[in-house]
């Protein structure tokens, strides 16, 4: 069985990079849980490392068949850190859309999630 799925990935760059201070991660992914404008959301601490390749691994080995917003660093980036393992599980990139949240307050980093879910 194929699950259709919207979902919501948070990348906090370890969680110690300043580009992170001025949000609250947890209430960014809070309200997205809350609202139910996804499916599932999850924070992890550092997409572009090793664990990072197993955690798409994992999530994309499935039957996962949706979009994905992955919330982080610059967009061009990660589909460059992210797209061989896209293509090597099958994943269709169309469906995976990365949004800058660097330097935004909580409520912006919300209102650009909003956006990049829109789109």
């Amino acid at each position: 069985m194929i699950v259709h799925t919207k979902g919501l990935i948070v990348c906090v760059c370890q969680g110690t990079c300043p580009s992170f201070h001025k949000m609250n991660v947890f209430e960014v992914v809070n309200y997205f849980r809350r609202n139910k404008k996804v499916d599932f959301v999850v924070i992890h601490p550092q997409l572009c490392a090793t664990d990072g390749d197993n955690f798409w691994r994992a999530l994309l080995s499935g039957n996962l068949d949706g979009e994905i917003v992955v919330a982080g660093c610059d967009p061009a980036m990660q589909r460059k850190m992210f797209g061989w393992v896209f293509r090597e599980l099958g994943f269709d990139e169309s469906k995976f859309r990365g949004v800058d949240i660097r330097n935004m307050s909580t409520e912006e980093a919300i209102k650009a999630i909003e956006e990049a879910l829109s789109a």
